[in-house]
């Protein structure tokens, strides 16, 4: 048995929930990852997995020597690294998720520079903007806006972006221009939910250097970004986002902006990833590369 790929599919096996998904990411036979893990739990003389017909969950032992496995991995990916020079030319699979308007806007139109200086690193690149299990969907690292709430990864804030509250200029017109707080309970809203908790977000300003959230009433809630505002301009209320997704608009005067002196907090942008991961490579480049590129657009964020 070779234990080091035993640990390899151990840890994918773990980290997908299912034998097949881990097959498919190893690019191995089904079968073999079984006998794999079958062999491994012999070696050791000791159950590792509990499997039922819809998912796999590791037993007290093997969660222990999955803590134990992911270490190990690190550990050695980053002793060949030192002695391979694989920083220079680091290789592989790496597998990101990137919130989606940032991948779109900046980061995806920028990585055909990354993969001239990298070109043995294959990406996997998803978008989204629910939380992402790093450990358990086998991501390496993620671009987040908004404040962090997972303590367990390893988060580096790369950029802070503005934030206005602003609504169609045909909106306006109509329903007039609020210029306090209070005014805002005659105004409706572009509402937008949470994908996990299906919660509308508050709208938040701040005042004399505190900041307050409000709930504001509307007859749209939107979880997408494009989706918010395509909403704002089809004249169903007030928005509040970062400013650069709607820079063209304000620019061209199709949207205009509101209690300007009330802005919201900046809107952070992090860089996570498990700690597992922070000594791989193909993940220091990256996220090099990524910290870098953020700066390079800092005005952008902060216009």
């Amino acid at each position: 048995m070779d234990k080091f790929q035993a640990m390899q599919v151990f840890t994918a096996v773990v980290e997908q929930s299912s034998f097949t998904r881990a097959a498919e990411q190893l690019q191995m036979p089904r079968a073999s990852v079984t006998l794999s893990i079958k062999q491994l739990e012999s070696h050791l003389g000791t159950r590792l997995l509990q499997r039922t017909t819809r998912q796999v969950n590791t037993t007290a032992d093997g969660d222990a020597y999955y803590q134990r496995c992911v270490r190990l991995l690190a550990d050695l990916e980053e002793t060949e690294s030192a002695f391979s020079h694989s920083l220079l030319n680091p290789r592989g699979k790496l597998r990101i998720n990137l919130q989606g308007s940032l991948g779109k806007s900046f980061v995806v139109p920028a990585l055909p520079g990354f993969s001239a200086k990298y070109p043995l690193i294959e990406l996997e690149v998803g978008m989204s903007d629910r939380l992402v299990d790093l450990v358990r969907e086998g991501v390496d690292c993620v671009l987040r806006g908004g404040e962090l709430r997972d303590s367990s990864m390893i988060a580096k804030r790369v950029a802070l972006m503005t934030q206005i509250t602003c609504a169609s200029s045909a909106y306006l017109q109509k329903h007039g221009v609020p210029g306090t707080l209070d005014d805002l309970y005659a105004h409706l809203a572009v509402n937008y939910f949470s994908s996990q908790t299906g919660r509308n977000m508050d709208f938040e300003f701040v005042v004399n250097g505190k900041t307050q959230a409000l709930p504001l009433k509307g007859q749209l809630a939107v979880n997408d970004v494009d989706a918010y505002v395509a909403g704002a301009e089809a004249g169903y209320g007030l928005i509040q986002l970062p400013r650069f997704h709607v820079a063209a608009q304000l620019a061209a005067g199709s949207m205009q902006e509101v209690l300007s002196e009330m802005r919201p907090p900046p809107m952070p942008v992090s860089i996570l990833y498990p700690h597992h991961r922070q000594l791989s490579p193909r993940v220091r480049v990256f996220v090099e590369w990524l910290t870098a590129l953020m700066e390079a657009h800092a005005d952008k964020f902060r216009a």
